[in-house]
């Protein structure tokens, strides 16, 4: 028989195993998945990040000073170069009508803005609240911002507004109004439909200073490829309809004429809205907090993971401790890759979000 000293040395020896086994499995980390690193073309420019002088030194060849904030690993930057820029129509558009820079949100090369103040690459993309890669400025003669895109844009898309800083038109329309003029909606059907949508009548407005919840607002139109791929792709995800439900979530058609009341009181269209908040995309995502700020918005064109960490951003209030939607976005990836999970940043698979987000 076994002696009660032996069987006590059996059990040590199994549990740990058993704990080294453990330890085992949770130490293994999650790979990252999806970055891509990117080597702008060889015509872009290192200027002489004095902007107001990169732009005079532009303007003498007729000209625009544009710039791109990018990051290491972005994949969407490297769309922006290997599905755009490797274009020639369009490469021949950039080179032939700007003056293009690339700039690192997280470097230390010095600047000066065209506030004739001083910045590093990584303080003046936190001025200018650089929240997504690329983020692309153009400027006029003036040093004026025309237009900001925030976020990979396809070709058809780039090119309508590279179209609209060429062509001058800010001086003749809204670019929310060119873009209605000369990118018309492509074949699809109406608009897509979710069951956590609210149902009309539409009331957004804040009672005693803020809602139960925080909200989103999906603005949508009819004939919407894009917003096919945002409905058959991204919102057929289990955990990211999980995370969404924990918000009043809205859909509105941008050009409809649907009534609604605002976070603030207003009764209006959900067209007159989209045009105050300057929406110039579908679809476009805006993400509230309960109190009715606007925490971030999507106009581009993103996968899985970024979705899901926006509505994570806001439900978790990770905007309170991090400012930076992309620092919050690196620290999510590490959370995720500590618990063993492979995360993909360019890929439509998802990841399973349950305890980083509250009850």
């Amino acid at each position: 028989m076994m002696t009660i000293q032996f069987k006590a040395i059996i059990t040590t020896v199994f549990l740990f195993l058993l704990t080294a086994q453990v330890s085992a499995a949770v130490s293994k980390k999650g790979e990252f998945k999806g970055a891509m690193q990117t080597e702008y073309p060889s015509w872009f420019k290192e200027g002489f990040l004095e902007f107001n002088e990169d732009i005079k030194e532009a303007a003498k060849e007729n000209k625009r000073l544009m710039l791109v904030f990018s990051q290491p690993g972005c994949p969407y930057c490297n769309a922006l170069v290997e599905r755009n820029l490797s274009q020639k129509n369009i490469e021949q558009k950039v080179r032939t009508n700007f003056d293009s820079i690339a700039i690192n949100m997280w470097g230390d090369r010095e600047v000066t803005f065209t506030d004739g103040k001083q910045y590093t690459e990584k303080t003046i993309s936190k001025k200018l609240k650089v929240q997504f890669t690329p983020t692309v400025l153009f400027f006029d003669e003036a040093g004026k911002i025309i237009l900001r895109l925030n976020g990979y844009i396809p070709p058809r898309r780039f090119n309508v507004a590279l179209d609209y800083v060429v062509n001058r038109q800010e001086k003749k329309m809204s670019y929310r109004a060119y873009v209605k003029a000369n990118l018309p909606p492509g074949k699809s059907g109406g608009l897509n439909k979710q069951d956590f949508f609210m149902k009309a009548p539409i009331d957004l407005s804040l009672k005693a200073g803020k809602r139960n919840k925080p909200f989103a607002v999906f603005f949508e139109q009819k004939h919407c490829p894009s917003c096919d791929v945002l409905h058959n792709k991204i919102l057929v995800d289990k955990y990211t309809r999980d995370i969404i439900k924990k918000f009043d979530t809205v859909q509105l058609d941008m050009w409809s004429n649907e009534t609604l009341v605002t976070p603030e009181g207003i009764r209006t269209t959900a067209k007159l809205w989209a045009k105050s908040l300057d929406i110039k995309y579908a679809p476009s995502l805006i993400i509230f907090n309960n109190q009715g700020k606007e925490v971030i918005r999507s106009e581009a064109f993103f996968k899985v993971f970024h979705v899901q960490g926006m509505f994570a951003y806001v439900f978790d209030e990770g905007y309170a401790k991090e400012p930076s939607f992309q620092r919050y976005l690196a620290d999510r990836a590490k959370y995720f890759q500590g618990q063993g999970k492979s995360v993909d940043i360019w890929n439509y698979k998802t990841i399973h979000d349950k305890k980083s987000i509250k009850k």
